[in-house]
């Protein structure tokens, strides 16, 4: 899946426990952050034409990041961040396990391979999981997805005035939410 369908997966798992905004920008974090294994493609495109190129790229996305690993590492920083320890620490893990199967089910790549899930890394002999009917990360089902994910954080903005930005850009997460709730009205059961 995108980075963008797991950033709103995380986003949508953040909203489910009643957390605080920082606790959900933490859970958010911890479901696209998976894909900071994928940063290994910079180094790759610009050693490509050397003597001694860097695989980065080809050989540890969905890696070093794709595992329990990490997902654990994941879960303890959110715990060691965050007050509501926990609950937090619990969606977090919850997050990234969403990642790892959203990718599972939906992240072959663009040259037909499928990306298999090094879920015990880096446990000598573990292997990997792999679906056959694994479908291709631009397949309509992502961005079904996606949509529905997006649909659900304005609905939350409109609801409940939170948005992704409210910590890390207030103004425009004021504005959004201004713009629904007068536009829409504020959604309410």
């Amino acid at each position: 899946m995108s980075p963008i369908t797991h950033f709103f997966t995380g986003w949508a798992v953040a909203n489910a426990g009643g957390l605080n905004a920082r606790e959900r920008l933490a859970v958010t974090i911890a479901g696209a952050a998976p894909d900071l294994d994928g940063l290994g493609l910079i180094a790759e495109l610009l050693t490509r034409h050397s003597a001694r190129p860097l695989l980065w790229w080809t050989e540890y996305h969905h890696v070093f990041g794709h595992n329990l690993l990490f997902a654990l590492v994941a879960a303890g920083g959110c715990w060691a961040a965050t007050g509501q320890r926990w609950r937090t620490a619990a969606l977090a893990l919850l997050s990234v396990h969403l990642h790892l199967l959203g990718d599972l089910v939906g992240a072959r790549g663009p040259d037909g391979d499928s990306w298999p899930i090094p879920y015990l890394w880096p446990l000598p002999g573990a292997g990997q999981w792999a679906w056959a009917g694994q479908w291709a990360l631009n397949a309509w089902p992502n961005f079904v997805l996606t949509f529905i994910l997006i649909a659900f954080a304005l609905f939350v903005a409109g609801r409940r005035g939170v948005t992704p930005l409210e910590l890390l850009w207030p103004r425009a997460h004021r504005a959004l939410v201004d713009t629904i709730q007068r536009r829409l009205g504020r959604f309410t059961p």
